[in-house]
């Protein structure tokens, strides 16, 4: 007899969201109030999204009735929120097969061997699997996550080092005079190198940058990084040439590349949903796609009007919770409740009913 590889069982569940940034995290809150429980899957082993992995301690000024937090901050915040909930998390993996089925649920498989049977998806998976848009240089990959960064996890790292920062908007922007400023993990020395003397971020920004080279507080050169200056298998400089033609070699400890992210949509891209520009088509009243009991919230989806804001991916969750209820509950009438005055939401969250006077 042949001994044969068992298919595992699935899990039944009636949400699976794919995506633990601040807009999946949120899902899960919103989904909880209607009391329905969610599976997250997320490719990163921790939750956050890009918040977390890109710019954890950058200040985020415009999340509603928080004046200012970190990506850090807000992720703690919302896992706190959520945890009545109990969502199910199945982190540092990749959704690689989603098959509907007969009965209108669907069959989700990861690279990890996670199965799933859902009656709804949530696709909150931001620019998808994103990646870093890397620096075009012959050799420079065996420097990367040594000298050469495309992201800031621990600004500490970079303490009193000679930088530079390669790029024109926001991120390269804000890191750069992050470094040139913060007491606690200023650098040596900033430069910044950019293609041309404009800018894809805040005026304010670019203003304040400005300022600091008149003050020599930091450097702005405008070229391109073309090459590398080695020694002993170390990287000592950037080859920079500017739009005068002259390649200068420009001494530093590390670089910090920001070209922006290149969105990856991987396997979402053949589940047989609407795309434009790699980003999902939905409808404004559901958020939901093209295939019935697959929706997509953040910035994932695309829509007439779209902003794409993580306060505009919260709004997003409500409407698609409330447009996957039908499927999980059909034969159950969902009424909007307040979580101020409602005791059936007090007790789902696990708080008591206030009494006023």
């Amino acid at each position: 007899m042949t001994d044969t590889l068992a298919t595992p069982s699935p899990t039944e569940a009636d949400a699976v969201i794919i995506g633990a940034g601040p807009v999946g995290l949120f899902q899960v809150f919103e989904l909880g109030l209607l009391e329905i429980k969610a599976h997250v899957i997320d490719t990163l082993p921790y939750p956050g999204g890009q918040p977390v992995e890109l710019y954890p301690d950058k200040p985020i000024f415009d999340i509603p009735a928080v004046p200012v937090c970190t990506g850090r901050e807000l992720t703690d915040a919302l896992l706190k929120q959520i945890e009545p909930f109990g969502a199910t998390f199945h982190l540092g993996q990749e959704v690689t097969e989603v098959e509907p089925q007969p009965d209108g649920r669907f069959l989700l498989t990861t690279s990890k061997g996670t199965v799933l049977l859902t009656r709804t998806i949530f696709i909150a998976a931001g620019v998808g699997a994103f990646q870093p848009r890397t620096l075009k240089v012959e050799g420079i990959e065996a420097f990367e996550g040594q000298q050469v960064f495309y992201r800031v996890k621990n600004p500490a790292d970079f303490a009193g080092k000679n930088l530079m920062v390669v790029g024109g908007g926001d991120s390269a922007l804000d890191w750069a005079l992050n470094f040139a400023t913060a007491e606690a993990h200023r650098a040596e020395s900033v430069i910044l190198v950019h293609r041309r003397d404009g800018f894809k971020a805040a005026p304010a920004s670019v203003a304040k940058m400005r300022e600091l080279c008149e003050a020599l507080e930091m450097q702005f050169l405008v070229g391109q990084v073309t090459g590398l200056d080695l020694a002993n298998g170390t990287l000592q400089g950037a080859k920079v040439t500017g739009s005068d033609g002259v390649t200068r070699v420009v001494p530093l400890d590390a670089m910090l590349v920001f070209f922006g992210l290149s969105p990856k949509l991987g396997p979402i891209a053949h589940w047989g949903l609407d795309i434009e520009r790699k980003q999902l088509l939905v409808d404004t009243e559901k958020f939901s796609t093209n295939v019935p009991g697959i929706f997509a919230v953040g910035d994932i989806n695309t829509y007439p009007g779209k902003k794409k804001l993580i306060l505009s991916g919260f709004h997003e969750c409500a409407l698609a919770a409330f447009g996957a209820a039908p499927f999980i509950f059909p034969e159950k009438k969902i009424h909007l409740q307040y979580t101020t005055t409602s005791p059936k939401l007090h007790k789902v969250l696990g708080v008591e009913t206030p009494v006023f006077d």
